[in-house]
């Protein structure tokens, strides 16, 4: 089971929050004596990892029922505390070594086990999170909060344990991530406590909080671009630090500029001749490091803006004291330019792993940047950005509510692709890979919108999206030649869907395979295949013969004003409460109006339909004029029509913040009541306003997934005593 990039709040009763250790996920298999080590993969580890496997034969040498266990195996820093996964890669070749035999010392390494998946003849994955876990710790006798299983070395040996449970903190998180903050951690774990196992599959029950490095860094030069990118490829970035160490010198790289007496800074961050000796002498006594390159962040605007300004100070002295080995040819500049960067970690050998532009500063001077030790909340960070530059951004998605916080990195990659008029492929840190192609391609010709604009918008809302269509089987309604061509629909998932796409066999309506949504690389696939608006089942895939909630459609026929359409979503409103139940109204994204109405766990499709009937004739009772529940076209006359029928098993509407293929481009969006009362035409609501209302007012969708659902019981004996 794979835990999904997708953001979930710090506070949650029904959520468990673990450390993001940053190791070799593993399956461990104990049958008796014998004990084999799994990669997620299927690679068997057990011989790179011996006093692993040892001191669990130890541990279960008196036990005669299997066991399947569920864990990370990480590297141990000098304390015995877990490590980066660079500290691990020294341990990856050690298949010489026995299983029982002592390791290196300087390789230490300790399994972390989170879950129990089988005890003997008993499947535990189908059993929730909480359950499994109480079970886990009663086999290791021990508690999760500190994560102290003794298994490995006995009687008075003070060496760190090698085996041990996570550490587990329901409920709140926010004390643990702020300790990942301050301890440099990968991130944290967010789990349903009622999650079943799914072994394979990535699902938003388990959901990653990445930890996001960000600080500034001196530009000291940039590469040349490969392929269709322009301008250049990426930035060299420093930082600078004290040394009174002798400057050194790395052999040229083939290819490289000429090599050139080392450089001296002073303390105004220019170059300046002289010597070692008289710079120290002088008070100069810092120096260029270099950190690592940056290449990602750039839309095609900041990369001709930046060219600028790289060529007014491009020089032909290397700002460092060893010239780096860069995958392109290098140019240098001096070091005047300061940029913000956001980064994974630090390597073992002082550069930036996954590094992403963010912008220029222009409030840093360049001798004042130094190397941070500490992640730093970015929410918190105060910083001034030039008005044309990507505003910073961390990667997790919506961590404040009313706020989008997209990835600039891939929404700038998007529009470079759009732009180069080639085709490129999107990476999506740890959850695989899509190929796009034909973002210049245009979908709505009187607007001028192109593909391209759909997948920015889609990349923008993603926070608010993802959780609206989250383990729900999505219908494509796809638009290959754009809005105005004919579409056609598509159940079935591909045969050859990248890896990522989430993917599972549907057996509800036919048995078949068919997109689940809920995951940023999901939704970028199905954008990619054309499908213009999220089409996903009203129940999800763990349980699909149950409704999570029914909607109303209101439909006008033609000439029918918008505002016919507002009276009847309030009128339905106030049929609601005086049935003790509560809607949620949203743009349809085209002509029409949806209230959605939640209904309590475990409600078949039927029920709701009924219910959404009952509600509808006790409209159409009292305003015949304007409404009506006539499925025939021509029966209708100049009405709104209230149709429930899309509430059965398989059928789809457009989802909530879905974009549409109306003439407006339109976008499906959430409303209050309050709005529904005083008024507001349908056009409002665009790809281009959407991402910025939702920034404004928040995400009005989130309630419908967290409200009481409707006690059908009471609402027939409410029906029963009005009749």
């Amino acid at each position: 089971m794979l835990a999904s990039l997708i953001d979930a709040p710090l506070q949650d009763p029904q959520l468990v929050y673990e450390p993001k250790y940053d190791g070799i996920r593993a399956i461990v298999e104990i049958r008796g004596r014998l004990v084999r080590l799994w990669s997620r993969l299927g690679n068997e580890k057990t011989r790179q990892f011996p006093e692993i496997a040892g001191a669990l034969e130890q541990w279960a040498a008196g036990r005669a029922t299997p066991l399947v266990l569920d864990g990370e195996i990480v590297a141990l820093d000098a304390r015995g505390k877990p490590a980066g996964f660079q500290q691990l890669q020294g341990r990856l070749h050690l298949e010489h070594l026995g299983v029982g035999a002592s390791a290196p010392s300087a390789h230490g390494v300790a399994f972390i086990a989170f879950d129990l998946l089988r005890d003997g003849a008993v499947d535990l994955r189908g059993r929730p999170l909480v359950e499994r876990r109480a079970a886990l710790e009663r086999l290791f006798g021990g508690q999760g909060g500190g994560g102290r299983v003794s298994i490995g070395h006995m009687g008075k040996d003070t060496r760190p344990p090698i085996v041990r449970l996570s550490e587990i903190v329901r409920g709140d998180g926010r004390e643990l991530y702020q300790r990942a903050l301050d301890r440099g951690w990968e991130g944290v774990i967010a789990k349903r406590a009622d999650s079943k196992y799914r072994s394979g599959k990535r699902t938003p029950d388990w959901r990653k909080l990445k930890i996001v490095h960000e600080q500034e860094f001196v530009v000291c030069g940039w590469t040349e671009p490969r392929e269709s990118r322009i301008h250049f490829g990426a930035l060299i970035l420093g930082v600078f630090e004290s040394s009174h160490q002798p400057a050194r010198r790395s052999a040229q790289r083939e290819g490289g500029p000429p090599a050139t007496r080392p450089p001296l800074i002073d303390d105004d961050g220019e170059l300046r001749p002289g010597s070692p000796k008289r710079q120290r002498r002088e008070g100069g006594s810092h120096r260029l490091v270099y950190v690592g390159q940056v290449g990602t962040g750039f839309d095609e605007r900041e990369l001709a803006r930046l060219m600028k300004l790289l060529k007014t100070l491009e020089t032909k002295t290397c700002p460092f004291d060893e010239i780096p080995a860069t995958n392109e040819r290098a140019h240098w500049v001096r070091p005047r330019l300061v940029a913000q960067v956001k980064f994974a970690e630090w390597t073992n050998d002082g550069h930036l792993r996954h590094p992403a532009y963010l912008g220029l500063r222009d409030d840093k001077k360049p001798k004042d940047i130094r190397r941070e030790e500490k992640a730093r909340l970015n929410a918190g960070s105060q910083r001034t950005s030039n008005p044309r530059t990507p505003n910073p951004a961390p990667r997790t998605l919506n961590p404040v509510p009313g706020t989008l916080n997209p990835d600039p990195a891939l929404v700038g990659r998007l529009q470079a692709i759009e732009d180069s008029r080639h085709d490129g492929v999107i990476d999506i840190a740890g959850a695989g890979h899509v190929k796009v192609t034909n973002l210049h391609k245009v979908f709505w010709a009187k607007l001028g919108l192109t593909k391209g604009d759909v997948f920015r918008y889609y990349a923008r809302v993603a926070p608010v999206l993802l959780p609206v269509i989250a383990d729900r089987p999505l219908v494509m309604k796809r638009f290959p030649d754009g809005v105005s061509a004919k579409p056609f629909y598509q159940h079935r998932a591909p045969e050859k869907a990248p890896e990522g796409v989430r993917e599972e066999i549907v057996g509800a309506v036919e048995r078949r395979p068919q997109i689940i949504g809920g995951d940023l690389t999901t939704l970028l696939y199905t954008t990619q295949l054309a499908a213009i608006s999220q089409d996903p089942w009203f129940s999800r895939v763990q349980h699909p013969e149950f409704a999570d909630h029914v909607a109303l459609d209101l439909d006008p026929s033609p000439g029918v004003p918008f505002a016919r359409v507002l009276d009847v979503a309030g009128w339905i409103r106030d049929e609601l409460a005086a049935l003790g139940a509560i809607g949620f109204p949203k743009t349809s994204g085209a002509d029409g109006l949806h209230v959605y109405l939640p209904l309590t766990p475990g409600t078949p499709y039927e029920a709701g339909l009924i219910f959404c009937q009952i509600v509808a004739e006790m409209v159409v009772q009292k305003h015949a004029k304007v409404a009506t529940t006539e499925r025939s076209v021509r029966a209708r006359g100049p009405r709104v029509y209230i149709d429930c029928l899309q509430n059965v098993l398989g059928k789809t509407l457009a989802s909530a913040y879905s974009l549409r293929a109306s003439e407006y481009a339109g976008v499906s969006t959430p409303v209050t009541w309050k709005e529904v009362d005083t008024g507001f035409e349908r056009q409002e609501f665009t790809i281009a306003t959407v991402p910025a209302r939702i920034e404004k007012i928040g995400d009005l969708w989130a309630p419908l997934r967290t409200s009481k659902g409707v006690d059908l019981e009471r609402v027939t004996r409410a029906v029963g005593k009005k009749r």
